[in-house]
């Protein structure tokens, strides 16, 4: 007998298999007992979540012999030919595939006839969006008033690109991500039915690969059984997802917290021999230091992974709680840029470079360099040990007491320029920074003099970018304030004004200083047009 993959032999039958989806379950069970069924439903969300086997359990309910109802036979001939795929009244339609105006009327043009043996005719129409503007009009009338006998059962991933038309039709359900728990569960329950030795790890890990799909998760266990050739243990499914050790992250975090920039980088070439995914390196990164920080926050915390808590609470007690947020946003901010690099090691370390870089100083304010030098040099680090950490933090909350009064800057009108120049701002934020002035500044907050004549350039959102970019630069939150005033000094803006005019200057100088120019001139009784002539870099 030819085998059967386990998204198929445990594709659920009823409500009561299904795992998950709940609110949907409710719903459409409270209707089948009631009697109170709606004729056309759509079912949408990523895949893998249960959108088609929903639509199945339900073609099963009304029409199983037994009489309709939430809890279908599953013996009775239409049961059994509706879980064989073979049901003559329950007609699937591969949208994707049929998307031609011709084959949607074709389709409309069978719904007046009775269904052959059942009690409804069910179209069962999967990855509905795909059908073009046209299918959607030919499926609109017989969609709002169908016959009877008739029951549409819609399934889609991507509801936007709907009709409204189509929407306001239907009884839509929002089928939602698996949590991870419920599918490392059921997962689990599979593998002693199939009589399978594995490790609860090794499940969980499947489980959370997934990203909420159960399809995928199965198939993954499919993968994972035939890699382990016939078993299912942690250390051969993080091998054969290419996942990282969770005992690297641990590492790294380690090497982070203790300053140690060699040993961080070490890590980082033991993770590309275990050839794990950088994505998946920094998003495990990420998920450890919510992890601390939840620690940090409620110590007590239940945690159903005893060893990997046990790290997790020791770099809680070790890092200070506005490192972890400062490490947190820079390990996003290093995922989410990981496909920009060259090479995504490189992305992974200059995450962690940026980590080690951006600590904030022993005096728990952040260090000047990485805003008054645009370069970031000489950025302080801080401490490794705890005690050290929380006393910086106490001096973090009385500076920010102290320092009520905005002191004025000893940066200048080109260290202000350059520094604009390396944020690389683009759009309103960017006009905002070129044509401001700054007046005075500490280690939480920047004043800007911005001149009147460009009052329009202050809005919310072009604060919020600069202030954002700041924040990123500096390495921890930048408090920016903007007022209008005529600037007492030359902007950024205005500083490149100037120097393109006098570079224009000096080109013109060169071409009419040219002897073959001058020559052309005399020759032809011409002169240079000035407002052609442009510098080239």
């Amino acid at each position: 007998m030819s085998y059967q993959v386990l998204a198929r032999k445990w594709r659920p039958r009823d409500f009561q298999q299904l795992v998950g989806q709940t609110h949907v379950v409710r719903a459409l069970v409270n209707a089948l007992d009631a009697d109170r069924l709606h004729h056309a439903f759509l079912f949408t969300g990523t895949r893998g979540v249960g959108k088609t086997t929903l639509a199945r359990i339900l073609a099963k309910c009304i029409n199983c012999e037994a009489g309709v109802s939430s809890t279908p036979c599953g013996e009775c001939s239409a049961c059994v030919e509706i879980d064989e795929g073979r049901f003559v009244d329950l007609l699937e339609v591969d949208a994707a595939s049929r998307s031609k105006v011709d084959e949607t009327r074709d389709l409309m043009d069978n719904v007046q006839f009775t269904p052959a043996r059942a009690r409804y005719k069910v179209y069962l129409i999967d990855e509905v969006h795909m059908f073009s503007e046209k299918s959607f009009n030919a499926l609109l009338k017989t969609l709002e008033e169908p016959p009877p006998h008739v029951k549409f059962l819609l399934a889609t991933t991507d509801p936007q690109k709907l009709p409204i038309t189509v929407l306001s039709r239907c009884l839509k359900f929002n089928l939602k991500r698996l949590p991870a728990d419920d599918i490392a569960a059921h997962l689990e329950r599979i593998l002693a039915e199939e009589a399978i030795e594995f490790e609860a790890a090794a499940a969980k890990l499947v489980a959370r690969t997934a990203e909420g799909s159960m399809r995928d998760a199965l198939s993954l266990l499919d993968q994972a059984i035939a890699y382990g050739a016939g078993t299912v243990n942690e250390a051969e499914t993080r091998a054969m997802l290419g996942a990282v050790d969770r005992s690297r992250v641990i590492d790294l975090l380690d090497a982070v917290a203790a300053h140690d920039a060699a040993g961080a980088l070490e890590v980082v070439a033991a993770v590309a021999s275990d050839a794990a995914d950088y994505a998946d390196v920094l998003g495990e990164v990420v998920n450890t230091l919510h992890r601390i920080a939840v620690r940090q926050a409620i110590p007590d915390v239940a945690d159903p992974d005893p060893d990997f808590a046990a790290a997790c609470g020791r770099l809680a007690e070790r890092l200070a709680p506005e490192d972890v947020q400062l490490y947190y946003e820079i390990g996003l901010r290093g995922r989410r840029d990981l496909a920009l690099v060259p090479e995504p090691r490189l992305g992974l370390e200059m995450t962690v470079l940026r980590m080690l870089a951006f600590a904030p100083d022993t005096d728990g304010v952040a260090s000047q360099s990485a805003i008054s030098h645009p370069r970031g040099a000489g950025t302080a680090v801080a401490p490794a040990n705890a005690a050290a950490a929380s006393g910086r933090a106490e001096g973090a909350r009385a500076t920010e007491h102290a320092n009520d009064r905005v002191e004025p800057a000893s940066l200048t009108p080109q260290g202000w320029r350059e520094l604009v120049g390396a944020l690389g701002l683009s759009g309103l934020a960017g006009e905002l920074a070129s044509n401001s002035i700054l007046v005075a500044s500490d280690a939480r907050r920047l004043k800007l003099e911005l001149d009147p004549a460009h009052a329009a350039l202050n809005t919310a959102g072009a604060r919020d970018a600069l202030r954002n970019a700041l924040t990123a630069r500096a390495g921890r939150a930048v408090e920016l304030d903007v007022v209008l005033d005529s600037p007492s000094h030359e902007t950024p803006a205005a500083g490149r004004a100037r120097d393109e005019a006098s570079r224009r200057q000096a080109a013109i100088r060169a071409i009419e200083d040219d002897p073959g120019v001058r020559t052309l001139c005399e020759t032809f009784d011409t002169s240079v047009d000035h407002a052609l002539v442009r510098p080239v870099d």
